[in-house]
């Protein structure tokens, strides 16, 4: 099977393009696992037909789970049916809503990413809490961190504020957030230094993949909760390992747009015999 090797700031995928083809594409776990580790890639991506965008976008994890969002793959598949449309902006079609990408420059794209969820019930967590400084912490490697933001971004997200987010041990601490009990579907767990209101350093531990270069919805969800805390205005630069996003929450419709780069790194090939 011919597919694309891409990144967005630096977060991996690899997208399959399975529009025209009779039936859906039927992927097992165990095939995402063994793909990943051919290609190390965080997301696995496939445009499928549909009935409402320019295309579907199913999205699995490299663990093997089927997610409903990702705002760096939704740049990645967005700049592809740019290239294949010659429109401003191409609908993607995914499990969790239709998004809109749209030129941005040169290998720059931006996705209307939609309005945040804030309630507990829709991140969701195990009990009613309020959201925007939640009343947990948690310890390891000697460490203490506590009162985080949560937002829903398609995916669950919480959002811990550091002072020093270089030396922090994300390895370590990421895992226990992710798994907690309180966060019902597990958790992407994102620690953020605010270096002033339009600025702002984020390491992500991304559920089901580990530390990643970077993550559209962690960016999102950080600004979000950043703004929401008085710590942030509602436009800023997210810096991730892997690169710079912008993201801005718009106030006049509560939608949240995210800019950043898309690279194409060209075809490679999966063997489908692992695939059914």
């Amino acid at each position: 099977m011919i597919a694309r090797k891409m990144n967005g700031a630096g977060n991996r995928f690899i997208l399959i393009d399975v529009r025209g083809q009779a039936g859906l594409l039927e992927i097992g776990a165990e095939t995402v696992r063994h793909w990943a580790r051919q290609h190390a890639f965080d997301q696995l991506l496939a445009l499928e037909d549909s009935d409402t965008g320019d295309a579907f976008m199913r999205i699995w994890n490299a663990d093997g789970d089927e997610v409903g969002a990702c705002g760096n793959g939704t740049r990645a598949a967005g700049w592809v049916l740019l290239q294949e449309s010659g429109a401003e902006t191409v609908a993607v079609a995914t499990a969790g809503g239709l998004l809109f990408a749209s030129k941005a420059g040169q290998m720059q794209v931006s996705v209307d990413m939609g309005e945040p969820r804030l309630d507990w019930q829709d991140i969701p967590l195990l009990r009613e809490m309020d959201t925007r400084e939640m009343d947990v912490s948690f310890e390891a490697a000697g460490l203490v961190i506590d009162r985080p933001g949560a937002v829903n971004m398609g995916n669950p997200h919480v959002v811990f504020f550091l002072r020093d987010v270089e030396t922090f041990p994300v390895d370590r601490l990421g895992p226990e957030v992710e798994l907690d009990p309180v966060f019902p579907e597990k958790v992407n767990a994102s620690f953020a230094q605010i270096y002033d209101r339009r600025h702002i350093r984020l390491r992500v531990w991304e559920r089901g993949v580990g530390i990643t270069l970077a993550c559209g919805t962690a960016a999102c969800a950080t600004l979000v909760a950043a703004h929401r805390r008085g710590l942030a205005d509602r436009q800023a630069s997210i810096m991730a390992d892997g690169g710079e996003l912008h993201i801005e929450w718009r106030e006049h419709d509560n939608h949240i747009i995210m800019t950043g780069p898309v690279e194409d790194e060209g075809e490679i090939h999966l063997s489908t015999g692992t695939a059914r």
